[in-house]
């Protein structure tokens, strides 16, 4: 059983996964809005992506018998300037959850939860890729400039992006 402070962090960790995917489908919405499918993928798949993680932690939560508590959502942001600035909003973002995952793991430590901190690590190595994944996206973006080829390129890059859920039990 978690302490009552974990388990209120956790469910707010539940709450903050879905906006995330919230987040990242009106990003999407902007995109296509853009006539730019390719990209809008992109944060569909990653949309997909934060409802898994979100379910993770659910799962994890009443595996534990912890009690999921679900609280509301905010609105996100919906209106950008660029591609470009819509993945300078991304990144921050995964810096914001890693701070968040962080911060979970502080907690879990110093009560000596060793199955959170456990449970956690996961995390920690996917906020690691999400953050690169991103700062990668945004250096070719500042490399492509104005040049529409190479942003059409990319954007038929990205719509080949797909989401497959881990298989290794381990992952679950």
């Amino acid at each position: 059983m978690f302490s009552e402070r974990l388990l209120k962090e956790l469910n707010q960790q539940i709450k903050h996964e879905f906006y995330s995917a919230h987040f990242y489908l009106a990003m999407a919405a902007y995109l296509v809005s853009e006539d730019l499918d390719g990209f809008a993928n992109f944060f569909k798949v990653q949309a997909e992506e934060e409802k898994f993680h979100a379910m993770k932690f659910f799962d994890f939560v009443n595996e534990m018998d912890g009690r999921v508590i679900l609280y509301g959502i905010d609105e996100p942001l919906n209106e950008f300037n660029s591609v470009l600035d819509v993945f300078q909003k991304a990144y921050l973002h995964e810096k914001k959850v890693t701070q968040m995952i962080y911060n979970l793991m502080d907690i879990a430590t110093e009560e000596k939860d060793y199955k959170t901190t456990s449970f956690l690590k996961w995390f920690i190595d996917e906020q690691v890729e999400e953050e690169a994944m991103m700062k990668s996206i945004i250096k070719k973006l500042e490399r492509i400039g104005d040049n529409s080829s190479a942003l059409y390129m990319l954007d038929t890059e990205l719509g080949q992006r797909t989401f497959t859920p881990p298989t290794d039990q381990t992952q679950k």
